[in-house]
């Protein structure tokens, strides 16, 4: 909305109007914002949480510290929702494609997990929300994303092309015709590039059409699993909350790096026009989650519950996919993709076990990853990983996999020069 106003004030001649204009300068007001207004807000928001209370309840598994959680207020996602709403549509071009699909991915995930903490908190079902009703919520934000991206005209590419000298790359060039693609950007092969198209070319003169619906099934899936991902993720304090700052850092800079002619081209990535507004979200992003740090830091003040985790996943993944960088994910959210193998493991191991040997074993002395290290004992398996040893506190797990999530951060950029 500020956008608006001051491009208008600046054709009247306003001195400073034209600072709008840019978009580093309105980034930077994003962030400043969104950090303002979680910290500010914050306290309010989970006095009147403790009002109401809206505690988080606590089971007893052993874990170092658990029971001194409970009765801590959950539902504090809704700092990060409207931290990140409210900047955006101050500093951003409202009517860009991308940052009206990251508003609406925001606020229905917002929702979805506010349903979820509401039934477990005033419903008193530890449960929450029936898991087949999340997935069709998450499945339908996935279609709306996908079916956007396949259908909106302002969705388009430059293509890059490498003009070569035998085996060096002597310039990156694009395409000079904006046009729809159904391809994205992977690390580790020439061009930088895979599309879609490649998996059907069984489709003959179908094959675009189908390529498309092979785009919105992998949008779905990928929605689907990294909003899972986030949502357990999020089991210690800030563990969620800072690693989703430390992605949103990379997604930032990616969109920046896909929305500038040079930058596109040292990195020999694909050029999307108007993936620059996604960086004025990305601010207000990364201003928001760590905000929020503020108060989930260890010990923390508030839970984010499901109504933030499930929305910092759902964003991740959806911004991703928007400046074609989604298959970078598994590398870019190593902890959320290790975090969901390790439950998929420890279920399918217990299960298996159990049919086998009449009694279930576990692979981890608990699942998600980051309780095993809380867990003394042995699992019951004589594996490497389970031999007995000092009990982790919280806050240096959180510290590690914030440290890795770094790392992993660096990673993603630089696969993209390693072909």
């Amino acid at each position: 909305m500020l956008y608006y106003l001051f491009n208008y004030l600046d054709q009247l001649d306003f001195p400073g109007a034209g600072m709008f204009k840019y978009v580093s300068f309105r980034s930077a007001l994003a962030l400043i914002l969104s950090l303002f207004i979680s910290t500010a807000i914050g306290r309010r928001i989970i006095d009147k949480l403790q009002m109401l209370q809206i505690g988080e309840t606590v089971r007893n598994l052993g874990l170092e510290g658990q029971m001194s959680k409970k009765g801590t207020p959950t539902m504090g996602g809704i700092i990060i929702i409207i931290a990140i709403v409210v900047p955006t549509l101050l500093c951003a071009k409202l009517t860009n494609i991308y940052v009206i699909l990251m508003l609406v991915t925001t606020i229905w995930l917002g929702a979805l997990g506010f349903a979820d903490d509401y039934i477990k908190v005033f419903r008193k079902n530890k449960e929450g929300m029936h898991g087949k009703f999340k997935i069709i919520g998450q499945i339908g934000l996935g279609l709306i994303v996908g079916l956007v991206l396949f259908m909106s005209p302002d969705v388009v590419i430059k293509e890059n092309m490498e003009v070569r000298h035998g085996d060096v790359i002597e310039e990156v060039r694009f395409h000079t015709v904006e046009k729809k693609s159904t391809k994205t950007t992977i690390p580790f092969v020439k061009n930088n590039n895979f599309d879609y198209a490649q998996l059907v070319d069984w489709a003959g003169e179908y094959k675009e059409e189908a390529a498309w619906l092979v785009f919105v099934l992998m949008v779905i899936f990928v929605v689907t699993a990294v909003s899972n991902g986030a949502n357990l993720t999020d089991g210690l304090d800030g563990l969620a909350a800072g690693s989703s700052a430390i992605i949103g850092v990379a997604l930032g800079i990616l969109a920046y790096m896909s929305s500038h002619f040079e930058f596109a081209s040292f990195l020999n990535i694909m050029f999307i026009p108007g993936a620059e507004e996604l960086v004025v979200f990305a601010a207000a992003f990364i201003g928001a989650t760590v905000g929020f740090l503020w108060y989930n830091a260890y010990p923390a003040q508030v839970f984010m519950g499901d109504t933030g985790s499930l929305t910092l996943g759902g964003i991740i993944a959806v911004f991703a996919i928007i400046i074609r960088k989604e298959l970078l994910i598994p590398i870019l959210c190593g902890i959320f993709l290790v975090e969901n193998l390790s439950v998929l493991m420890q279920t399918f191991y217990f299960k298996y076990t159990k049919k086998k040997y009449g009694e279930g074993r576990r692979i981890f002395k608990m699942a998600p990853l980051h309780h095993h290290f809380q867990k003394a004992g042995n699992a019951g398996i004589q594996a490497l990983i389970q031999k007995p040893f000092n009990v982790v506190p919280e806050s240096k797990i959180v510290v590690r996999f914030w440290l890795i999530g770094i790392i992993l951060a660096v990673i993603t950029i630089v696969t993209l020069k390693m072909r």
